[in-house]
């Protein structure tokens, strides 16, 4: 076994053991965000983004004023 096969083993424990982590972390801030109740509405939050989204669309669509100068 060469020095190159040992750092490439090193390697690859540092990425599993980072992917773990970073796995937890992840459970960790669903499970802390089911209890607190983040949630439980969001029918609402989904139709407030798709009606900003209509919006910005219908916006973008109406002819620009121009200012007078002054």
């Amino acid at each position: 076994m060469g020095c190159s096969d040992k750092n490439n083993m090193e390697q690859t424990w540092i990425a599993i053991v980072a992917s773990l982590l970073m796995g937890v972390g992840a459970a960790c801030v669903f499970v802390f965000s089911v209890k607190r109740d983040y949630f439980r509405d969001i029918e609402e939050t989904k139709y407030q983004v798709f009606w900003s989204d209509v919006e910005e669309i219908v916006d973008s669509a109406k002819p620009r004023q121009e200012r007078p100068n002054g």
